[in-house]
């Protein structure tokens, strides 16, 4: 199975913006076993900015875009010293591709990254993808990891995209506002009345939010992906998922409804 995982800053790090160790270990064991059970792994990891955020020892997340880039161009390094020394102790090497939106939105630079991705999964090595945010303006921004996610999965012909977000899945209202909110096992299709669901963005150091996640569910289960969203805190549950089992919210693909 060809899987594309998308890690939010709020499963990377802690609130100071500095990482968490303990998780992070933990995602790239599993994602590691996973691999060596065979299935094809794509990483699209956010906390860039998060932890350049930590790294600089800022106050918390820069307004300005000068300081933002700054940050980010700062923790892109930090996340990736991070990963290539954790999957290289299981023996994966991992590829670095940042994007904007005009990677994607003309045809043959997304034609080129299409071309890489198939590349470097024949040869084996894990992509780890994130928006370019050291040169990314509000022009060419893809905007968020959780449509980057589903961009990634869609390009790549995924049969399954999981958002390790800082949420259980999809509720029927916000439950921590409201203690009757229940889980929602399962999405066949993304209505207007699901989208009335969404509320607003997690964690400071975010910037998605269940309104980016269910336009990604939208984008994926189209093109007969689906998708799960679950709480970053399990990284184990990848094991699950990938299992078929009920696990977050599924949102059922095209051809499964």
């Amino acid at each position: 199975m060809r899987i594309v995982v998308k890690v939010g800053t709020s499963t990377l790090a802690h609130p100071t913006g500095r990482l968490n160790i303990r998780r992070v270990e933990e995602l790239v064991k599993v994602l590691s076993d996973l691999k060596n059970a065979g299935h094809e792994m794509i990483l699209v990891s956010s906390g860039a900015i998060g932890m350049g955020v930590g790294k600089l020892n800022l106050p918390g997340r820069p307004a300005d875009m000068p300081t933002k880039q700054a940050a980010a161009a700062v923790g892109q390094c930090e996340l990736m010293y991070t990963y290539d020394k954790l999957f290289s102790q299981y023996n994966h090497t991992v590829a670095q591709i940042l994007l904007t939106g005009e990677d994607i939105d003309h045809d043959d630079r997304r034609q080129n990254f299409e071309n890489t991705m198939a590349r470097l999964l024949e040869l084996g090595a894990l992509p780890i993808i994130n928006e370019n945010d050291t040169v990314a303006t509000a022009e060419i921004k893809v905007g968020d990891n959780d449509t980057l996610g589903a961009i990634v999965a869609r390009s790549v012909g995924a049969e399954l995209l999981v958002l390790l977000s800082d949420i259980e899945g999809l509720y029927t209202a916000d439950p921590r506002k409201d203690p009757t909110a229940r889980l929602i096992p399962t999405v066949e299709e993304v209505t207007p009345e699901i989208e009335a669901l969404a509320g607003g963005k997690g964690s400071e150091l975010a910037t998605g939010g269940m309104e980016t996640k269910l336009r990604a569910a939208k984008m994926v289960t189209a093109a007969g992906c689906d998708m799960v969203i679950t709480n970053g805190e399990h990284p184990e549950r990848l094991y699950d998922i990938t299992g078929g089992k009920a696990v977050g919210t599924r949102f059922l693909g095209r051809a499964q409804r």
